[in-house]
């Protein structure tokens, strides 16, 4: 009976870590006004026409920033968004997108940076990557959250239960020192 109501308690701890772990909302700034807003580049860019004054939600690397008269527009090399519309690290870019934020924002604070922005699409315009024609997906950005890139320590799982790890005179557990093994440095998108 001792045995189960461990086994118990490491299976609700693994339940509860994994629901808490799962609890990632969108941010406000970012929320936008759509339940479900257009994240598919590729679908729109098929048919951009289509999707003109459908609300988007695209992140990725900022290439370039353009100071305009009244607004800055953001080129971003999109990537896919996690379930807190987060760029996700280490994916290929989808394409690139022109996000038009009204005011200015100082390319030095954007340039090189992870944006997620939301707003309607507008269409699409042509331009150069490089000496390459390309095609453009454009919006305007009514929200748009800079990200962080930090680094986070994973520690091993340690024992739950100090006495699982000792004699036992059921004859489970075991003698000897626990060894998890080395902490982990896992590089993560926050706020």
């Amino acid at each position: 009976m001792a045995l189960q109501s461990k086994v118990a308690r490491l299976i609700l701890a693994g339940v509860v870590a994994a629901a808490l772990s799962g609890c990632v909302s969108v941010p406000d700034a970012i929320k936008g006004s759509s339940p479900t807003p257009q994240q598919d580049l590729v679908r729109v860019m098929n048919a951009p026409e289509l999707y003109v004054g459908q609300e988007a939600r695209f992140g990725g690397k900022v290439i370039t920033v353009l100071n305009q008269q009244g607004k800055t527009r953001l080129e971003i090399a999109t990537v896919p968004l996690d379930s807190g519309a987060r760029p996700i690290l280490g994916e290929a870019s989808r394409g690139r997108i022109y996000a038009d934020v009204n005011g200015f924002l100082d390319p030095v604070d954007f340039r090189n940076q992870l944006v997620t922005v939301v707003g309607p699409i507008t269409g699409a315009v042509e331009g150069k990557i490089g000496n390459t024609p390309y095609k453009f997906m454009t919006m305007q950005a009514n929200g748009y959250k800079r990200w962080r890139i930090a680094q986070q320590v994973i520690m091993p799982p340690q024992p739950v239960d100090p006495w699982f790890w000792g004699p036992h005179p059921y004859g489970y557990g075991g003698w000897g020192w626990y060894n998890p093994g080395p902490a982990q440095v896992q590089t993560i998108v926050t706020e």
